[in-house]
């Protein structure tokens, strides 16, 4: 039986500290899933197809196990209908551990047999968030290194 393993998010945009870590789960898993979480409530800077596409031409040519798709609902439902073993999530500080615990909680009451995979995040790229760095571009800062050159790019043409 192969180990699949999701790493959701809103990847919005897609960071230097999200691929660090689906390098680093690709590696522990057989497959890993990059699923972009849809949630029709928010207003995104980059569309599904756009992060979508983003995220697979950051891909190195070792993550082959790596696909990425999205999806709408309840993550614990996507990751039962996926037949996923785990849940990736990435620590940068100590906030992001008091922030994640409920929903690793909740999850796991949702479906006891599906793990949460805690990383701790490179410390070098520990102050990079997806929401920072919209606020940061969005106001006329610099990004460069935050994001890939691909992603960058693409952020100032919706400019």
């Amino acid at each position: 039986m192969s180990r699949r393993a999701i790493y959701p998010g809103s990847f919005d945009p897609p960071t230097c500290g999200h691929l660090d870590l689906i390098e680093r789960a690709s590696r522990l898993f057989d497959e890993l899933v990059v699923a972009i979480i849809v949630n029709p409530n928010k207003q995104p800077f980059l569309s599904v197809a756009e992060r979508t596409q983003l995220l697979q031409e950051a891909l190195p040519a070792s993550c082959a196990n790596v696909t990425v798709e999205s999806f709408t609902g309840l993550l614990m439902d996507y990751a039962q209908r996926r037949q996923a073993q785990a849940l990736i999530r990435g620590l940068r500080t100590s906030a992001d551990y008091e922030y994640e615990l409920p929903m690793i909680l909740m999850n796991r009451h949702l479906a006891p047999h599906i793990e949460t995979v805690l990383l701790a995040g490179d410390p070098a790229l520990a102050h990079i968030s997806s929401s920072l760095v919209k606020e940061v571009f969005k106001l006329g800062g610099s990004v460069t290194g935050l994001v890939p050159a691909h992603v960058l790019a693409a952020m100032q043409d919706k400019l």
